[in-house]
């Protein structure tokens, strides 16, 4: 939940996040919530929900998932993969966007890390809807102080049905943009100080992908609702 300093100003946004959802509606008409994802009234990420088990409290509750790897190894900032495959590539961004180890690199090198995700086409993306995947600085201080740390785990990832569907019904809607839905789940599992094995509790996100021809795919955004 980044601050509104470092959010490219409420129009601005309003119209990204409009020009994101008109350039997805044309493959994704159908899918749950794309609707009030259009019509967002300019509300910054701050104003977003925590994300969940995002504190040794909140994770303490989830059902244990056996030990994670050795608590003590740093874990780098996610690197995008190289990739034209948009449900590879959803799988591996999902990973990145459910993953952080607040005790090898700050919260602001941990956004700057999932920015560098986005496509590069600035018109298409969505910098505010990775941004809140992100703890606030306030909670990540909290978080950085016991050492804590998540990991993740993805079961699978796939068109969602109403994508499908609406390629199906027609094939060219996809060439302007090239952007992909994919439905992703799997587990988060989150350790902190005193608490190695920690806790994990199951995971899904609907993803717009960009992967234009000869050309590695690159995050659009995060879908606000998840799509089946």
């Amino acid at each position: 939940m980044a601050s509104h300093s470092t959010h490219p100003g409420g129009a601005s946004g309003v119209r990204r996040r409009a020009l994101l959802g008109t350039v997805v509606l044309v493959v994704l008409v159908a899918l749950a919530g794309l609707a009030a994802y259009l019509t967002r009234d300019g509300r910054g990420p701050s104003e977003a929900p925590a994300p969940p088990s995002s504190s040794p409290t909140a994770s303490s509750s989830a059902s244990s998932s056996g030990p994670l790897a050795p608590h003590t190894r740093p874990r780098a900032l996610p690197v995008p993969p190289k990739t034209r495959d948009p449900i590879a590539f959803g799988k591996a961004a999902a990973v990145a966007l459910w993953s952080y180890d607040t005790r090898a690199y700050s919260q602001a090198e941990l956004r700057k890390a999932l920015r560098g995700w986005l496509t590069t086409e600035a018109k298409y993306a969505d910098p505010a809807s990775v941004d809140k995947a992100v703890p606030s600085p306030v909670l990540w201080k909290e978080m950085s102080a016991n050492g804590q740390l998540a990991t993740a785990k993805v079961h699978e990832g796939h068109f969602p049905n109403a994508f499908t569907r609406a390629l199906q019904e027609d094939p060219g809607a996809i060439t302007q943009a090239y952007v992909y839905a994919v439905t992703v789940s799997g587990k988060q599992s989150i350790a902190w100080k005193g608490s190695p094995a920690g806790g994990a509790e199951s995971r899904s996100t609907t993803l717009a992908v960009q992967c234009r021809p000869h050309q590695p795919c690159a995050l659009v955004g995060v879908m606000p609702s998840v799509a089946p």
